[in-house]
């Protein structure tokens, strides 16, 4: 399996990381997500405090959701 290099900032300093296609393509669907939730940031000043939490409730519900992965990630750290 081919890798490549990824450089990460760890506060003080860069670090050299080799990262597989599997955590590239991991990372890749962070970036969608990232901009699917700037889509729906865009979108929340021309709704209505009831469409609002509706939302809010339906993103709260979601699973997997943002949060339960994140912390599943941080547990197998």
């Amino acid at each position: 399996m081919k890798q490549m290099k990824i450089t990460c900032l760890d506060k003080e300093r860069f670090l050299s990381m080799p990262a597989t296609g599997e955590l590239i393509r991991m990372m890749n669907y962070v970036d969608d997500i990232a901009a699917t939730l700037r889509r729906i940031q865009a979108g929340i000043t021309t709704m209505t405090p009831e469409e609002r939490k509706r939302l809010a409730d339906y993103m709260r519900n979601a699973d997997p959701s943002f949060i339960k992965t994140l912390e599943s990630l941080d547990k197998a750290s």
